[in-house]
């Protein structure tokens, strides 16, 4: 039964037709889709959907497509999280040749044939000064994903060109839900959190039992103010092989 709930309101999510090709479900994997039914079935994500129709019903352009919202949680089962990369809202831009959204539902991320945004430039820089890793062509993050890598974005809608048009509307409380998931876990996840609003948002991880990095955003505009230079990468494979985990192959090649 609880199960069964759990896809109605998934379901009814995907009735809206928000961008979803011949009204294909929206993906979400078993285990996080059995830890989030009461998110699925609480008031907030019906007043979510019902803003996310209107939008729709506006003519406005969400990003990323419906069947991506949930790509971070479909590309790491909760029990394979080893690493959680916190990020704030989608990329708001599209391809100017092809009119692709930039956002495909991971935090940093841009899918393949799109060039990679200056923040995950940054992130490349200091990856390849912290493990002499070349940076690769694509911006493309699945592979992190795959090795239990949670690129999981606070808000995971956006209005085309428009930042932070989908703040406050509900997400904010499912991402948090998200967080509190993997925080309970059994075993030890590093958390990277780059810049105030990430290290806000994850202000109640257990520091005990979890290695959590802060340091600047790799935004432009903060990069020089302490994320180059902070070797997140071989630090939270120091601490994944510290207690037994292998480490993240960051390379991307």
């Amino acid at each position: 039964m609880a199960a069964r709930l759990v896809q109605a309101s998934i379901e009814a999510l995907d009735h809206l037709d928000l961008c979803f090709a011949n009204r294909h479900m929206i993906k979400l994997e078993e285990s996080w889709k059995a830890q989030l039914q009461s998110e699925f079935e609480a008031p907030y994500m019906a007043q979510l959907r019902a803003f996310l129709a209107a939008q729709k019903a506006a003519g406005k352009r969400i990003f990323p497509q419906g069947a991506q919202w949930f790509h971070a949680l479909d590309a790491t089962p909760l029990d394979k999280v080893r690493v959680v990369i916190l990020g704030q809202d989608p990329y708001h831009g599209q391809d100017p040749h092809s009119g692709q959204g930039q956002a495909h539902g991971l935090s940093f991320s841009v899918p393949h044939g799109i060039r990679p945004p200056p923040s995950l430039q940054n992130i490349y820089k200091e990856m390849q000064s912290d493990l002499a890793l070349k940076p690769p062509a694509h911006g493309n993050l699945e592979t992190w994903a795959a090795q239990g890598v949670l690129l999981l974005n606070s808000v995971l809608t956006v209005e085309s060109g428009l930042a932070a048009s989908h703040k406050g509307k509900g997400w904010e409380r499912f991402t948090d839900a998200i967080i509190a998931k993997v925080n309970a876990l059994p075993h030890p996840v590093v958390f990277i959190l780059w810049g105030s609003y990430a290290q806000k948002k994850a202000a109640f991880v257990d520091t005990g039992r979890h290695l959590v990095l802060k340091s600047a955003h790799p935004s432009p505009l903060s990069a020089h103010n302490g994320f180059f230079g902070s070797g997140p990468f071989s630090k939270a494979n120091a601490f994944l092989v510290a207690n037994g985990q292998p480490p993240i192959d960051w390379s991307l090649i």
